[in-house]
This record gives C-alpha cells, sequence and structure tokens, in this order.
C-alpha cells in the first residue's frame, strides 16, 4: 500500500495536478517563511481562526526563524485541493478538517470525527494517550505527511433544513450538504448528499442547490447567515460529535525543521485545539439564543431517524473493515471511547446533570 496508489483512487486526484502549476517554496537563508493553505474561506468564523492562531502561535515562539503565511481557501488551491498541494511540496502544510481527504483513504474520517464518535474530551484522550496520534503518523506516512490535531468546534449541529423531518423517508432525494463519512451514512438513507467547502455553502443553500447543510453549531451558523435561508434548525446530530481539526506538513519540511522549530509546530497545534475548542462553546450559548429571537425554530430528530442514522453509520464502517489500516484505526478508536466514556458518565454526567438539577 503506497502513496501512489492512493492518490489514483482520490476522488481529490486532480488537485495534485492543479497543484502542480505553483511555483515551489523559496526559503531564505536562516529565515524560513512557510506557506499554510487552508480549507477555509478567509474569515470563516471558528475554523480559519484556528488555522490563524497555529501560525500567530509558530510565529510569536520562532523569533524570526520561522513564518508561517496563511493563504484562504482559493487564495492559492482550492479548499479541497490542500492535501494534494502539501504532498505533491508545492506548498508546506495545510489546515483543515481531515475527514474532508477520505478519498485519500477513509481511516482520515477518525481525525475529524465519525458518525456516533467522540466527543472533543474522547478524541484528546485517544489521540493522546491510546495511540491515536500513532495513527495519524501512520497515515501520514502513506503520504508524505507529518500531521497534528489543531482544532476542535465541539459537537456539531444536526444542521438546516427547508423542512422538518419526521422519519428517515424525509431524507430519500434530500439534497443535503455533508462531508466525511456521516456524509457516506446519511446517502444510505436516500440523500443526495454534497460536499461543498464552507464558503460555498450559503449560496447554495440561498439558491436552492440544496434543500438543507450541516456547517458547525450556532455561532458559526450565525455568522454564516443560514438564518437568512430558513428557521428550521436541529440542534444535534449524529456525524460530528467533536469535529477535530489538523495540520499536515509535508514530511520532508517537517524534517528540515531543527527540532525546537519542531516543537514548537507540534506546541502550536496542541494549543490551537483546545483554544479554538473554548472559542467555540464560549460563544454558542448566545449566538442560539439570537437565533431563537430572530424566529429560528430548534428541533430534535425523533427516534425513529436516530435509530437510522445509526444502522446507516454502521453499514459505512463494515464496507471499509477489508482495510488493514481502516479496521486497526476504528478497533483502537471504538476501544479508547468506550473507556472514556464509562468514567465521563460516571463523573462529569452524573455531576452536571445534579448541578442543574439543584440549580435550576
Amino acid at each position: 500500500m503506497d502513496r501512489r496508489s492512493f492518490l489514483k483512487k482520490s476522488a481529490l486526484g486532480g488537485g495534485a495536478a492543479a497543484a502542480s502549476t505553483l511555483a515551489a517554496p523559496l526559503y531564505a537563508q536562516g529565515n524560513r517563511t512557510l506557506t499554510m493553505v487552508t480549507t477555509w474561506g478567509r474569515g470563516l468564523a471558528g475554523v480559519f481562526d484556528a488555522a490563524q492562531r497555529v501560525a500567530d502561535s509558530i510565529n510569536g515562539m520562532s523569533d524570526g526563524s520561522l513564518t508561517i503565511e496563511v493563504k484562504g481557501a482559493g487564495e492559492l488551491v482550492g479548499a479541497f485541493e490542500v492535501f494534494d498541494a502539501v504532498t505533491a511540496g508545492q506548498a508546506d502544510l495545510y489546515h483543515g478538517a481531515d475527514y474532508y481527504f477520505v478519498g485519500q483513504h477513509p481511516a482520515y474520517g477518525f481525525f475529524t470525527s465519525v458518525p456516533f464518535g467522540m466527543t472533543a474530551q474522547e478524541i484528546v484522550n485517544w489521540y493522546y494517550h491510546d495511540g491515536g496520534a500513532a495513527f495519524h503518523d501512520e497515515l501520514g506516512q502513506i503520504f508524505g505527511l507529518k500531521s497534528f490535531l489543531a482544532g476542535n468546534t465541539g459537537a456539531q449541529a444536526g444542521g438546516w433544513f427547508n423542512r422538518e423531518i419526521n422519519g428517515p423517508e424525509d431524507f430519500n432525494g434530500l439534497k443535503f450538504r455533508m462531508p466525511g463519512l456521516g456524509g457516506l451514512a446519511l446517502g444510505k438513507l436516500g440523500a443526495s448528499v454534497q460536499n461543498l467547502p464552507g464558503s460555498e455553502v450559503y449560496q447554495a443553500l440561498a439558491s436552492g442547490a440544496i434543500d438543507g447543510t450541516e456547517w458547525i453549531g450556532p455561532w458559526a451558523d450565525e455568522k454564516a447567515g443560514f438564518q437568512e435561508i430558513t428557521k428550521i434548525y436541529y440542534t444535534a446530530g449524529f456525524h460530528e460529535p467533536g469535529a477535530a481539526l489538523a495540520v499536515g506538513m509535508n514530511r520532508d519540511v517537517f524534517d528540515s525543521l531543527t527540532p525546537q522549530q519542531q516543537k514548537m509546530v507540534e506546541i502550536a497545534c496542541a494549543e490551537a485545539h483546545q483554544w479554538n475548542l473554548a472559542q467555540f462553546l464560549a460563544n454558542n450559548s448566545a449566538a442560539l439564543s439570537r437565533l431563537r429571537s430572530a424566529g429560528v425554530k430548534t428541533l430534535e430528530f425523533p427516534d425513529s431517524v436516530w435509530d437510522a442514522f445509526g444502522r446507516a453509520s454502521d453499514e459505512v464502517h463494515q464496507e471499509n473493515m477489508s482495510d488493514d489500516i481502516y479496521k486497526r484505526v476504528y478497533d483502537s478508536f471504538m476501544a479508547s471511547m468506550k473507556s472514556s466514556s464509562a468514567w465521563i458518565a460516571l463523573s462529569d454526567g452524573a455531576y452536571t446533570a445534579q448541578r442543574d438539577r439543584v440549580l435550576g
């Protein structure tokens, strides 16, 4: 199993050809400037902030020896071309959601989020203490990348719809934007699933090109303006219970950094993960109140829909189990999630339920 065979299978493989037209980065003696391409349109709330946070932290720590220059989606390459641009050596690193790259390898979904997967706390437990980072590195070696978690949106909303969802049959024929393995699961319910970059979603929803979309959560969704188009909002989703963001650096570039610079990259990514998660969680409740005041109707999917989500999600996982890496990542991920959840439910879960009951 090698990088070339994966790229041939990739739905995004054309991005490598596009990237090849770019000029290779030039490094000044003793003062390197690295180009970070992103899957985010410049200014997209939270997600672009996470990319900029990584860059600013590295720039601040390096004392001028290493500068990261951030490019928004479309400024150098398209949102979904960043992976190929970095693996081809035409950009130095990317910031994005690794589930955009399940065409390169389906196991990349685990390093953003998978349906019925981990919360934000559970994923860092797995990543830093239960083997997740080693799997991320194993995938990266296939494609010439050194990868790090570098942001997290927390639990994502079920999304915006042009009509209410009363049963699984309501997804049949629905044109819906959802990336990653969650999108594949939704497709099994009959939805026509679209994978659009964040900067294109508003126009697609406004024009009727799609009937609904998930994006992130109340704060980022409000900033995107989806409430101007529809007032039906499902607040809990099955697809991304704790969506991590990631940096992927060209491995040759990473290996050429000094040990001190490598540590700066590692620390900046880890710090951005926690900072970004707090950013989303600190802003979501107030944003949700504003959305409701503006007439947005917040709903929850009925149990029959959740059950259908579960069956479809399991089908997606089972279809990938013949891949050795996928199966090993899945087994590790699920074992860690079960272990983490057992204690969190008894401690945090029980405490917050009692706290909210006592305080009203």
